[in-house]
């Protein structure tokens, strides 16, 4: 089943992401790799993340975002998610 992510970034993400980037980037390209993640990232002006997952359920994915490192260190401040049934 496939999920719908949407969420917040904090003030000055651009700048306070910087430490946790690659560690981010690692983690969303092993999600990838595996078939769980079909696309993820940010609006224009990095105030809003969107993502598409592929899961078993609604709690996998937010599994997946509260170990990301960007979660843990308060770069994306809320996410929500919804399951999403893809028309075309």
């Amino acid at each position: 089943m496939r999920f719908v992510l949407w969420g917040t970034y904090c003030d000055d993400a651009l700048e306070k992401r910087g430490p946790y980037r690659e560690e981010h980037l690692a983690g969303l390209q092993g999600l990838k790799d595996a078939g769980t993640l079909i696309t993820l990232g940010p609006t224009e002006g990095s105030t809003h993340v969107f993502g598409i997952y592929e899961a078993d359920s609604k709690e996998q994915v937010e599994a997946l975002v509260k170990a990301d490192v960007y979660w843990r260190n308060g770069i994306w401040t809320e996410v929500q998610v919804y399951p999403w049934i893809q028309a075309f």
